[in-house]
């Protein structure tokens, strides 16, 4: 039922009252903990102290007691007005029907009011498990009600703001705290339809409403970001619609909670429409917020709070002249016991000598090493080390090199067998005359006893051939599948000098024969395992056999056969660091490092893409025919490679260089999920007739405004699987589940962000509907995680990351390795403080 409409304050409430009130205007007693629990307890709650009106006397109040038989009942408090709007209107018969409806264990009763006093009056407070604000803003609250909203809310009290409830009681910080944030003057004055992006699939909340979701309302801009310090489970995309002055960005938070002051709040800024009450998908939204907050159900409100995370480097600098911590950081993976085991690539510390002359018998030699960090101990042990090629670093491509140890897996029984799969480079197989390499994936058992490897137990899986004449781009990153299934990524092996940062399909620069500038020798090629990802089938013996399903079966007929490897499951792709599996679906996350170019070209097609891809299938990624979203190259072609072709068909490729010894008609090629410019996230442009893009930097529209490039060298990550039964209590919540975690080596404007796709278009060239940034999380800077070289998740659910330092082909000080852990505690209320029905 309603109360009456209470008067119209006097001047002393109007805006002539004190901005700046004390946030304590009488003794607290009885410890916070305390009392919440005395509050939720069977029994009466325990006595606070509490304003009477009109003072600060202190009285006590007691809020229901669940369990225990009381009724869960809320406060419908719409301001001062002295006539129900039809916003306010709206409002409440949408809440009271909420209130009836869902499951009978669910349901509570709604008591609407204008009257402030209600906040003073310790008796009527009480009855509340949860009080909604449904105000047009301003001082809406005497001092001393306030003040009672505070005692309520540190009794363990539950709050709901909706829209302009953000602009109630202005000049109180304690209030701004409770909403969470101030609107932006101006913001929210017409409503414009927009989609908003539902990033939290666990809240009550937000869990059944549609990733993305499209309506009207009147949007709010905010004076301060709140992403971060509350735990945002919506945001609303701004480039659905026209945010005016004062706008957020690609990060504009429009739901979100958090635990405050004892109590549980949660705002939305949706509702300033007549119309929005009866939609519902909104009342879904308020219903869950009023589930949380009356203490009907538990939700997580702490996992998005950036203060909730612990980031701690668990490696020391190396010892002078040593690697007895780390060395040159490229690739980490964990065991199920907790251990991590990381590699490092080849290049030694800057006292070592690095040797770039041919005629040496030692140029590029260097020490692959593999270091295990045990977390019981907190100690790092040298496993082993391998002699690589890939010590070479430093000058132009052809001088540096980016070979070396380069890939770690486990076996996936690997507690009972000690198999540890390296990828690498080996220094005895080169070949200084033609300056050809093998490059290999080889398993060794682990003597699980001493932490040491067996270098004699080697047993070579998989072998081919790359040059070494120029760099770059050897690849690296492994990864097995449910069916253990193990993924292998490589590089193009090719040089990014000779095509003016564009296709990278120059056919002349050779050496003795062996093109080193011309990626359709070797990425674009079915004949060729580089540039791939090749998935195979380790057999116990040491031999592989090929799984169902790759992209060729190694017999295709056409052309007359021998022109395909059956080992392919991904073609056209660049440099693929770094691969992970969700092993719930088998879907594969990769992500390659794009070609030099700063902008796109008319001539020759588009800029720098780095690129990330979620693949649910064999398929042509594309390099160096296509990037992004089938964006095409021109091709060129002898004698005069100088001079343009036409533009690749993204369809239906041809590879036509002389280079070429695989199929001259290539698979079609798949859109990529994610690709990232030096100018911004998802660059995409107007076609023409034949499907061309413009290539004109002033028509270009980016897909992915929370994107932005610079030196660009993706690195991908994991996708997160929250463990319900793990009792770790460091694990990252379930919150993450799900998401997608995507970064950059470079930490400023380059991504470090978690996203969500669609199920029903990932794979298909669907883009991210939701991204958020991890950068306080996994912290960025020159004491943080500068160089994010690769990420994992152990067993029991916390983040590992290798830095790799701020020098290249070598180790330094900074190169570490780090581990991130979530301490925010459990979802609340706990359970024996949940509300029930009598």
């Amino acid at each position: 039922m309603r109360s009456a409409p209470r008067q119209q304050p006097g001047d002393s409430h109007g805006l002539t009252r004190r901005r700046h009130r004390s946030r304590r205007l009488w003794a607290t007693g009885t410890a916070v903990g305390a009392l919440t629990a005395g509050l939720l307890a069977s029994g009466p709650a325990t006595a606070r102290p509490y304003p009477g009106p009109g003072d600060t006397a202190a009285t006590t109040m007691s809020l229901p007691s669940p369990p225990g038989g009381s009724k869960v009942r809320v406060l419908l408090f719409h301001g001062s007005a002295s006539e129900e709007t039809p916003l306010v209107n709206a409002g409440i018969e949408a809440i009271e029907k909420i209130g009836q409806s869902g499951p009978v264990a669910q349901r509570f009763s709604v008591t609407a009011t204008d009257d402030g006093s209600v906040f003073t009056d310790e008796r009527r407070l009480g009855r509340f498990n949860a009080v909604v604000f449904l105000t047009g803003g301003g001082d809406v609250l005497e001092p001393e009600q306030e003040l009672g909203l505070e005692a309520y809310m540190e009794a363990g009290g539950g709050f709901l703001g909706i829209h302009d409830a953000a602009r109630a009681e202005p000049y109180s910080d304690w209030f701004t705290g409770l909403v969470g944030a101030r609107p932006a003057k101006g913001s929210g004055a017409t409503a414009q339809r927009a989609t908003v992006e539902v990033g939290d699939r666990q809240h009550p909340a937000t869990k059944e409403l549609p990733l993305e979701w499209k309506r009207p309302d009147k949007w709010l801009n905010w004076e301060k970001n709140p992403s971060g310090d509350v735990h945002t489970v919506a945001r609303v995309r701004e480039a659905t619609y026209k945010p005016g002055e004062g706008a957020n960005g690609p990060d504009h938070p429009v739901s979100w909670c958090r635990d405050y002051d004892g109590g549980r709040s949660f705002y939305t800024g949706m509702g300033g429409t007549v119309d929005s009450y009866s939609e519902a998908d909104f009342r879904t939204h308020l219903r869950g917020a009023l589930l949380w907050t009356t203490r009907l159900v538990r939700a997580d409100c702490k996992a998005a709070i950036n203060s909730n995370y612990k980031a701690e480097r668990v490696t020391q600098p190396n010892q002078p002249g040593q690697n007895d911590q780390i060395g040159e950081p490229h690739g980490l993976v964990t065991a199920q016991d907790g251990r991590v085991f990381y590699i490092g690539r080849g290049g030694a510390d800057s006292s070592q000598p690095v040797v770039t002359d041919w005629n040496n018998p030692d140029i590029g030699k260097g020490k692959g090493e593999i270091h295990i960090y045990d977390p019981k101990t907190k100690k790092v042990q040298l496993a082993g080390a391998l002699t690589v090629f890939g010590n070479k670093g430093g000058g132009d491509e052809l001088v540096k090199n980016e070979e070396g140890l380069l890939g770690i897996e486990l076996d996936p029984k690997f507690a009972d067998n000690g198999w540890v799969y390296l990828h690498y480079t080996p220094h005895s197989e080169i070949n200084r005359e033609t300056h050809m390499a093998e490059r290999r994936v080889s398993r060794f058992t682990l003597d699980q006893a001493t932490d040491k490897l067996d270098l004699g137990s080697e047993k070579v899986l998989l072998k081919w051939p790359v040059q070494i004449h120029s760099c770059c781009h050897a690849g690296g990153g492994m990864a097995w599948d449910s069916k253990d299934n193990l993924y292998i990524a490589t590089g193009d092996n090719n040089s990014s000098r000779f095509s003016d940062g564009y296709s990278g399909n120059n056919p002349e620069p050779n050496f003795k024969g062996v093109s080193f500038a011309d990626a359709r020798r070797t990425a674009g090629n079915t004949n060729n395992l580089n540039g791939k990802i090749l998935r195979i089938h380790p057999e116990p013996d040491g031999t592989y056999t090929l799984p169902e399903g790759n992209l060729f079966t190694g017999e295709e007929e056409d052309e007359g056969g021998g022109k395909t490897r059956g080992e392919i499951y991904v073609m056209g792709v660049r440099n693929p660091a770094r691969i992970s599996i969700d092993k719930e679906t088998d879907t594969l996350y990769a992500g390659w490092v794009g070609p030099d170019a700063g902008e796109p070209s008319t001539t020759w097609g588009p800029a720098k893409y780095d690129t990330f891809a979620a693949i649910t299938g064999p398929g042509n990624h594309g390099w160096p025919y296509c990037m992004g979203n089938k964006q095409p190259y021109r091709d060129r072609n002898m004698p005069d490679p100088t001079k343009p072709l036409g533009w690749y068909d993204c369809d239906a490729p041809k590879n036509e260089s002389p280079n070429n010894d695989g199929l001259v008609n290539v698979p079609p090629v798949t859109s990529n999920t994610i690709w990232y410019s030096p100018a911004g996230g998802g660059p995409d442009f107007p076609r023409d007739e034949n499907g061309v893009p413009s290539y004109k930097p002033e028509e270009q529209t980016f897909r992915l405004p929370w994107l932005k490039g610079g030196g660009q060298a993706a690195m991908n990550g994991p996708l997160y699987r929250y463990d319900k039964d793990s009792e770790s209590d460091v694990k990252w919540p379930a919150y993450w589940d799900g998401k997608w975690f995507v970064g950059d080596f470079y930490d400023q404007d380059q991504p470090r962000h978690a996203v969500l796709n669609d199920p029903k278009t990932v794979g298909k060239g669907g883009v991210p509907v939701h991204a958020e940034s991890l950068k306080k999380i996994v912290p960025i800077g020159n004491d943080g995680i500068k160089n994010l070289m690769d990420w994992k998740f152990a067993p029991d659910g916390s983040l590992y990351v290798l830095d790799y330092g701020r020098g290249f082909f070598t180790s330094d000080a900074k190169s570490a390795l780090w581990r991130v852990t979530y301490e925010g505690g459990a979802a609340t209320p706990s359970a024996d403080q949940l509300a029930r029905k009598g």
